[in-house]
């Protein structure tokens, strides 16, 4: 049976909904964060020495925990996930995605976080609802809750085996977004039900607003946070700034009923982008390395009380269906990835067949779904039926999909380095770490806490290096014959130029500088070009 939910009484049999908070002693609960940490840190050192994902060890680990070796209020809180752990993780998320990538691929993050979770989430509903039996509003539910990929075992999955840069982009930027859709969906369900009614008219209305509303609120929160990076650039202030921004964020939009997760996306997209160009270097690394930190505690706690959460007798008792919706939320995946990125062909750069595979396969069920099941409305028909379902489907796709996904990442042979990929990488190395050496300087410099004399002298060591390895990067490129990989690293440098190209364009017609007309034959013949270039690896 399900397990005790954090600060919540002892659940007997089912009983699922009896969710009354307790007041646990201090005491106890440092005892239970202590006993947390040393399993998860014993699961660390075991899953790099078995080399299997961590999430998938921490799963494994939480249920072999027996329900004596914590208290009873230490569990899973739907609560605190969508209130707390969510925006930590959407927000650590954004701020480390580059949104030059991001646009080179918004195309389709766009389709499949659209389109394709509508689509997935009716197929999938429509084959819950013929072979489990369950009521419409109930399918549909639960159809959605399973349209949400878990990125944190799919990028650990690219961390073993190597995958081209696109391809993992894509898998990052389609989770930012489509969770959103999720739960925008997923309110618009729970109101039909409580409403009793549906309007396709208010429906879409109401998904305008979540979507519009939530991007200006996470512009304008965003770049509110930008200006004040500007005011403080001290590293322990701005790590308060952000862990707030993110909070706050996520809390005014559920009060304004906008799209708290598009809201929390845009705010980290606009810090990430363009705050951390106001602060120095050692702000900016110590910033990423809290949120790093920040995301990694966050997702050891979810995937260790996963398995703490989930009884092995509830795991065989609800096996079959479990399989069953596996195999509904997989058919409904085939019938979107497959069609709409066939579509995407006439938009943009086509996806290889080889990366739609791993998409299909790397469609791993995640903690947000345990938590949108447990969020689900008390008169839902069949909810807690839905709840049991969700936790063992959340399980079996965790370890099963979770640990299968490398090997077949590495069979497809998606991704094949060679040395002189490595020696251009290194040299990139060498530009990015000199020039952010010589951005620092400027500012001790500046600030008076490094002499002109001094400053002189390690700047020309860092510019003899930049010159070393730009004249090495210049010969690579002088040089280029028809090799496949030098293609790739030429192609990928021409891709973010016409990108800024664009945007550039784009910025002088907002303002008025060039006429529309003009505007558009060029960025159709930048558009063309872009097509034209090969997939980078």
């Amino acid at each position: 049976m399900l397990k005790s939910l954090l600060f919540a009484d002892t659940l007997t049999e089912f009983d699922i909904d009896s969710l009354a908070n307790n007041n646990p002693d201090a005491a106890g609960l440092v005892d239970a964060l202590i006993v947390l940490l040393l399993i998860a840190t014993v699961v660390a050192l075991v899953s790099r020495k078995l080399k299997i994902p961590y999430v998938i060890g921490l799963i494994l680990a939480g249920l072999i925990v027996t329900q004596g070796t914590l208290p009873d209020f230490i569990g899973l809180n739907p609560d605190v996930i969508l209130n707390l752990f969510l925006p930590i993780l959407i927000f650590e998320a954004s701020i480390n995605t580059d949104i030059s990538r991001l646009k080179s691929t918004i195309k389709p993050i766009a389709l499949l976080a659209l389109p394709g979770v509508l689509v997935g989430a009716t197929i999938t509903a429509s084959f819950y609802q013929f072979t489990m039996g369950l009521p419409w509003i109930t399918v549909a539910a639960m159809a959605v809750i399973l349209t949400i990929t878990d990125t944190v075992s799919v990028i650990a999955a690219f961390r073993i085996v190597s995958v081209p840069s696109r391809l993992a982009t894509i898998v990052e930027g389609e989770s930012l977004f489509n969770d959103a859709v999720a739960l925008v969906l997923l309110n618009v369900i729970a109101g039909i039900h409580l409403q009793g009614s549906f309007s396709l008219a208010d429906g879409v209305i109401q998904i305008v607003i979540a979507f519009v509303g939530g991007g200006l609120l996470g512009l304008g929160l965003g770049y509110l946070c930008v200006g004040l990076f500007q005011q403080l650039d001290d590293a322990l202030s701005s790590i308060l700034l952000t862990v707030a921004v993110s909070l706050v964020t996520f809390q005014i939009g559920q009060l304004l009923q906008v799209s708290s997760a598009i809201a929390v996306v845009i705010a980290g997209l606009v810090i990430g982008n363009s705050g951390f160009k106001k602060i120095s270097a050692t702000t900016e690394l110590t910033l990423l390395n809290f949120w790093e930190y920040a995301g990694f505690g966050v997702n050891t706690f979810i995937f260790l009380l996963v398995g703490i959460v989930i009884e092995p007798t509830t795991l065989i008792a609800t096996l079959p269906l479990a399989l069953l919706a596996i195999i509904g939320y997989q058919i409904g995946r085939v019938l979107s990835i497959y069609p709409l990125l066939y579509l995407l062909k006439r938009l943009d750069r086509p996806i290889p067949m080889k990366w739609q595979h791993v998409l299909i396969l790397g469609n791993v069920k995640g903690s947000l779904s345990m938590a949108l099941a447990i969020s689900l409305p008390f008169t839902l028909p069949e909810r807690t039926q839905v709840i049991a379902i969700v936790f063992s489907t959340v399980l079996i796709s965790l370890v099963g999909q979770g640990l299968s996904l490398p090997w077949f990442v590495k069979k497809l042979e998606l991704s094949q380095p060679s040395p002189l990929k490595q020696q251009v990488e290194h040299l990139q190395l060498t530009l990015i770490a000199s020039k952010a050496a010589q951005k620092e300087l400027d500012i001790l410099l500046q600030s008076g806490s490094l002499s002109r004399s001094l400053y002189e002298e390690i700047f020309a060591s860092y510019q003899a290096k930049i010159a070393q390895g730009e004249k090495k990067l210049r010969d690579i490129y002088n040089q280029r014959s028809t090799n496949i990989t030098e293609d790739k690293y030429i192609n990928s440098l021409k891709r973010r130029l016409y990108l800024a190209e664009q945007g550039a364009v784009r910025d002088a017609v907002r303002k008025g500088i060039l006429g529309d007309d003009l505007a558009q034959d060029y960025l159709s013949t930048i558009n063309e070009q872009l097509l034209s270039l090969k997939d980078d690896s």
